[in-house]
């Protein structure tokens, strides 16, 4: 019987788009959440039938869900950093501060 290999890239797509959203206030935890639950799932097939998966790909999925974990708590303390602005300075003063900083590179 041949062996199922797992293919890590989709969750590293994922997870990196993720990284990229983290921009968006931190919105990129949709997406390397996503990552880190088909990693996850496809790992607990190959531990519930661990003869049917090649132990290379297996230990590839498993570093690809450690690098979407690792994304997905940088996007989630992010948010939590932006809702926490937003709930203290406000959403005009943010928006002021933005509009002065880009004010501000437009003149260099």
């Amino acid at each position: 019987m041949e062996q199922q290999k797992l293919n890590p890239t989709l969750v590293y797509v994922l997870a990196i788009l993720g990284l990229l959203c983290c921009c968006f206030g931190g919105l990129g935890f949709i997406l390397s959440g996503i990552a880190f639950f088909i990693a996850y799932s496809k790992l607990k097939n190959a531990e519930n039938n661990p003869d049917a998966f090649d132990p290379a790909s297996v230990k590839a999925m498993n570093t690809a869900k450690i690098v979407a974990m690792v994304i997905l708590i940088i996007n989630i303390l992010y948010f939590i950093m932006t809702i926490y602005r937003i709930s203290t300075v406000g959403w005009d003063e943010i928006m002021r501060q933005s509009q002065e900083m880009m004010e501000q590179i437009q003149n260099q």
